[in-house]
């Protein structure tokens, strides 16, 4: 006689999940503010032409600082949310582990200037560089990974493909700002800044979804 599998038991999610989740959401909205101070701070920065890093150079590059430090912070927030709250498959492992790289080197560019361009290249510039690329790298991957991992969750129906769209998008933000950079005087600025409010968006979305969810997790019986 064949045993009947009994279907998987719910448990709450652990409590920090949604503290986390808030705090992401609400680091968020501080980045962005700081971001439109610095637009006022520096005026003589191109939206369009000027890296966000640039503003990590001359007067106010403290507070670029506190921005990278920052979003360090809100980014290993939704970390720690997620991986409460997904189902732990290979996809989801590596995905969370990406946007722990992005985190991390998000706040390492706080101690290495960059360079701006047209001006002499220094060691720190360059491990800026590196840094950014493998951040940027990571987040595009980690986000497309999560994202479609979470369309055969039952708990993220609503919030997949949101959160698909908008990790597609910003590979394709990733990818101009690629392009961009091989040009001299291309608008990188641009799409480094639709770039970035696209991956902040992902994190707002994952992150307004845990926030607001009743919060289960699957436990497979022992």
């Amino acid at each position: 006689m064949t045993a009947a599998v009994s279907p998987p038991r719910q448990r709450p999610a652990p409590p920090r999940t949604k503290p986390l989740a808030w705090l992401a959401l609400a680091g968020i909205a501080v980045y962005v503010a700081i971001d439109v101070l610095l637009a006022f701070l520096r005026p003589g920065y191109s939206l369009i032409y000027n890296a966000e890093s640039d503003y990590g150079r001359g007067p106010w590059f403290w507070v670029m600082d506190l921005n990278f430090l920052l979003r360090c912070a809100l980014s290993l927030a939704i970390v720690g949310a997620l991986s409460q709250m997904l189902r732990s498959d290979s996809r989801t492992r590596a995905g969370l582990a990406l946007l722990v790289t992005w985190a991390i080197c998000s706040g390492l560019l706080a101690f290495f200037a960059d360079d701006i361009e047209g001006t002499p290249q220094h060691g720190s510039g360059v491990v800026h560089l590196v840094l950014a690329f493998i951040a940027f790298t990571a987040i595009t991957i980690g986000a497309i990974l999560i994202s479609a991992s979470l369309r055969s969750d039952p708990a993220w129906r609503a919030a997949a493909p949101v959160l698909l769209a908008i990790s597609v998008a910003g590979a394709v933000a990733y990818l101009l700002l690629g392009a961009a950079l091989k040009h001299h005087h291309s608008p990188g600025g641009l799409y480094e800044r639709i770039f970035l409010g696209l991956e902040l968006l992902w994190i707002a979305v994952a992150a307004i979804a845990a926030a607001v969810a009743r919060g289960t997790a699957a436990v497979r019986p022992g």
